[in-house]
């Protein structure tokens, strides 16, 4: 029950972070589908904590087509509707529910990649993102832009959160941005390439590193 509550605060605390002029919060409430996106995002969490990760890997912000889509960190529709993947997590009859607009965009990539990786190393952490909410050019909410330091600060009390309920042992950026957001947060966390812009093969090495250093995730 504690842990269900801490995630529901969770949740409200990021619907209650006002977005920008360029940033779409996409689990606010004056959309109605954001409802939707709320729950995946609370199914997720749950099902995680069921399985007690000890790692946790923090990216750089959602895309327009993967988490502002679905709500979850790394997915996108295609995982949503297809069969379950190796973890058993999504798919369909999983629980998730897309929200209409998910019809006209097209599935994002690195998230597939992302989840091809940890099942190839058979490797489960939970997943987030040093700015939560997504980033896109001014006027166009179907792009991605690279988050601001300044509006990655906002996303620092989210991972720190989540390592907090999770009780994570290692903290691992992936990529620049998230590196970043932690040094300027004090915590010296290792990084791994980030998987996107062709960026899988260095992903997995980092990865398969720090299960040779001791990782366990």
């Amino acid at each position: 029950m504690r842990d269900a509550r801490s995630v529901d605060a969770f949740i409200e605390g990021l619907a209650a972070v006002p977005a920008g002029p360029a940033v779409t919060n996409f689990y606010d409430h004056t959309v109605p589908e954001n409802a939707l996106r709320r729950d995946n995002l609370r199914w997720y969490l749950t099902q995680m904590l069921e399985r007690s990760p000890t790692v946790l890997l923090v990216g750089e912000a959602p895309g327009y087509r993967g988490m502002r889509i679905t709500g979850v960190p790394f997915t996108n529709k295609g995982m949503f509707e297809g069969p379950a993947n190796h973890f058993g997590l999504f798919g369909a009859g999983h629980g998730y529910v897309l929200p209409p607009e998910a019809a006209g965009v097209a599935a994002e990539p690195t998230a597939t990649v992302m989840w091809q990786v940890l099942a190839e190393l058979d490797i489960l952490p939970v997943l987030w993102s040093a700015f939560p909410w997504h980033p896109h050019q001014p006027g166009q909410p179907m792009s991605n832009r690279t988050p601001r330091p300044s509006e990655a600060v906002l996303g620092t009390p989210f991972w720190q959160a989540l390592a907090e309920l999770f009780g994570v042992q290692s903290v691992v950026a992936v990529g620049n941005v998230a590196h970043q957001s932690m040094l300027r947060s004090g915590v010296d966390a290792r990084k791994i390439r980030h998987p996107a812009h062709g960026g899988r093969a260095g992903f997995k090495r980092g990865l398969e590193q720090l299960l040779e250093d001791g990782l366990r995730a």
